[in-house]
């Protein structure tokens, strides 16, 4: 995978938007990796690939009566929530 710095992106943005469009490109920033730039197809296949993988697991879950369906799933989250709060 080929990498670059923020600056040389910034200063060169069009150049790394046409090789993003090829492979991702992993942005340095100080000598850490801070980033990465992709192409939409990429991000729209990653994308699709959590979306498949939360459906899997919710099935699952499901099916093995552990899934509590939207109505205790809201209620379960809200009382989370609540207790971060505090």
């Amino acid at each position: 995978m080929k990498t670059a710095n923020a600056t040389d992106i910034k200063n060169r943005f069009g150049e790394y938007l046409d090789e993003a469009r090829s492979e991702p490109l992993i942005v340095h920033r100080n000598g850490r990796k801070v980033a990465v730039l992709l192409s939409w197809g990429e991000y729209a296949r990653l994308s699709a690939l959590e979306d498949a993988w939360w459906a899997a697991r919710a099935n699952a879950a499901e099916a093995e009566g552990g899934y509590l369906g939207p109505e205790k799933s809201m209620k379960a989250l809200l009382s989370l929530l609540h207790e971060r709060e505090k």
